[in-house]
């Protein structure tokens, strides 16, 4: 059997598994919906139309599906999947089946790549060969297993980013609180609630990081943790602070003053240094994009005036 029989073959049962979960689906929505009614409270309205209902159904089915997949090829380094459970929190899935569904979906990505592949005409890839088409299906399936971290690292840096601007806000609002003479877990509560409608992300840590403290974990450990989460420098330097003057009984609103102006004064010499790397950035559109536009409207009209005298005598010059 060759190797264009086997994928033929792997898309066939793929066909025929799709088909048989579809009719199930069907076959299974009347008793689904009749339970579903069965144990809803009485009096419950549910506003949720049959689209959103089935798109729901079958993003769960998948759901469990790949954190199966997962959980049957996940490393067995416990290592790696600590890093791919801080990275996912980090991305904001605190979710305990996040790491397992993120490696089902990687390989669940490289198959969807391959399938993708062979669905392509022969005559578009310029009827391969073998060893060819082997090839084509090693690229896309590794494109397909890759994306999913190309897509966790985006989003890490993008919340990153979001908690990174929304700290200077948040750290001047708890100088206030804390100097205004609430104590510094009610401060961390409060200003969770504050900051929540204009930084929601920032919101949610502090909420969590509010919670945990209520539930009496140590504030060491709950200030560790929200510098985990988070993975970002400034709100380390801040965790810090705040860990070390627990530890010393040295004043709360004067250590928090202090590192927010100097938080202040670095904020303001990044964004000096954005400044000073601008006119680097601009060179390159404005050699490709803006300049040539530049000549054109300005040299254009003299170079056709001047082809216009000039042609004519050359012409008569050759005759």
């Amino acid at each position: 059997m060759t190797f264009i029989w086997i994928v033929s073959l792997a898309v066939f049962v793929t066909t025929i598994v799709i088909s048989v979960g579809v009719y199930s689906h069907f076959v299974a929505r009347e008793e689904v919906q009749t339970w579903s009614r069965r144990v809803r409270p009485a009096g419950e309205v549910v506003n949720e139309s049959p689209a959103s209902a089935t798109f729901s159904y079958w993003m769960s089915k998948c759901s469990e599906l790949l954190v199966r997949v997962g959980a049957a090829i996940k490393p067995k380094d416990e290592r790696e999947v600590a890093s791919i459970k801080l990275s996912l929190v980090q991305a904001g899935y605190r979710s305990e089946r996040a790491a397992l569904l993120f490696i089902g979906l990687k390989l669940a990505l490289a198959a969807v790549g391959i399938l993708l592949v062979s669905l392509v005409p022969a005559v578009v890839l310029g009827f391969p060969s073998q060893q060819n088409l082997l090839i084509y299906y090693m690229i896309a399936a590794c494109v397909g297993y890759l994306l999913p971290i190309l897509w966790l690292r985006v989003a890490v840096r993008s919340r990153q980013d979001k908690l990174q601007k929304a700290v200077p806000d948040a750290l001047d609002l708890l100088v206030t609180c804390v100097e205004a003479g609430l104590g510094l877990d009610i401060a961390i509560a409060k200003v969770s609630k504050d900051i929540s409608d204009t930084h929601p992300i920032l919101g949610d840590e502090l909420t969590v990081l509010s919670l945990e403290l209520r539930t009496g974990l140590a504030r060491e450990e709950a200030l560790r943790r929200l510098a985990t989460r988070t993975g970002l420098e400034d709100i380390r330097t801040l965790v810090a602070v705040l860990i070390q003057t627990d530890r010393f009984g040295t004043s709360v609103a004067q250590a928090l003053r202090v590192h927010a102006d100097s938080m202040r004064v670095k904020r303001q010499m990044r964004a000096e240094a954005m400044a000073a790397k601008l006119p680097v950035k601009m060179l390159f559109p404005l050699i490709f994009f803006i300049l040539p536009s530049l000549f054109v409207v300005m040299l254009g009209p003299g170079v056709i005036r001047i082809m216009r005298v000039f042609l004519p005598m050359a012409g008569q010059a050759g005759s």
